[in-house]
């Protein structure tokens, strides 16, 4: 049965045509990156001489990868996580005002299969998706510029960059239990904005000397905002997987070059606290929808 209520999301997604105007408009985008991406390329070659292959010329061109993929996922990761957002946000709430719910229910199908049914359905379309759009600048970048060639370090990237996927579905689903669809979309997307200034505060702080007064207090804020919402923390960890900071941070001068672009890079026990976060929202929307009445 669940696998029923699965089908009936992706129909509902392809319906409502949230996800054929998402792959248009990443169409557009994808075309302007590959000229982008191009322009860089030219930049970062006719930097270093004509057929020059020194040290200094495959630094211009990993500087170009880096400031490629930057961008594509800067892009990338607002349409994944908005997909997410504007998918689920009337999950639950959406379909009790037209009286679907209703209609539903009384069938022989528990409301915790109906809710992670729903839940499985909008995710599986955002992963595959994600997949699709990181292969894509991954590409695209790649043709251009020089990227980290390890396969390792690609499906990290990629799980780290799906991963807001089931924490903002999980999350949207949890306050259309609550709210109205234009409340609970207004939320999310206030939540996201929050999570993504954080991020913002954080890369300024990273170049702040230690010592300044407005250090500590911008790094409190981005470090609340991070913790209400961690979608921009796990962009900017995926991005650091991707470019291999640890292993080239020397070449780089440290943090002078890379920790400009991508703040503080956040921990594993931060991974693990994005997870656990994803769980919670999970079950506590399950538990929402099972004790609400319709």
């Amino acid at each position: 049965m669940m696998i029923t209520i699965v089908g009936m999301t992706w129909k509902e997604m392809l319906r409502k045509r949230v996800l054929l105007l998402t792959l248009i408009l990443t169409a557009v985008f994808l075309l302007a990156f590959w000229f982008l991406a191009g322009s860089l390329r030219s930049d970062a070659a006719s930097s270093g001489g004509a057929g020059a292959r020194d040290l200094t010329t495959l630094m211009d061109a990993y500087r170009a990868g880096v400031m490629s993929l930057t961008l594509g996922f800067f892009f990338g990761s607002f349409v994944l996580a908005f997909l997410a957002i504007f998918s689920s946000f009337s999950a639950v709430s959406g379909e009790a005002e037209t009286g679907v719910l209703q209609a539903l229910l009384p069938r022989p199908v528990s409301r915790t299969q109906w809710y992670i049914g729903r839940w499985t359905g909008y995710v599986t379309v955002g992963l595959l998706y994600g997949a699709i759009l990181f292969t894509a600048i991954l590409t695209i970048t790649g043709m251009h510029a020089t990227v980290p060639g390890d396969p390792a370090s690609w499906v990290r990237g990629y799980l780290l960059f799906a991963s807001v996927v089931p924490l903002l579905v999980s999350l949207g689903m949890l306050g259309s239990c609550f709210f109205s669809s234009l409340g609970n979309g207004v939320l999310m997307t206030m939540l996201f904005g929050a999570g993504w200034l954080g991020g913002m505060i954080e890369k300024i702080a990273s170049g702040i000397p230690p010592g300044e007064a407005a250090l500590k207090p911008m790094q409190t804020i981005a470090g609340i905002f991070a913790l209400l919402m961690p979608a921009d923390s796990l962009s900017r960890r995926m991005l650091a997987e991707l470019f291999s900071v640890s292993d080239v941070s020397e070449l780089f001068d440290g943090n002078l070059t890379l920790g400009t672009t991508l703040g503080q890079i956040p921990s594993n026990a931060y991974l693990w606290y994005a997870a656990a976060y994803t769980a919670v929202m999970l079950a506590a929307g399950v538990i929402a929808f099972r004790r609400r009445d319709f």
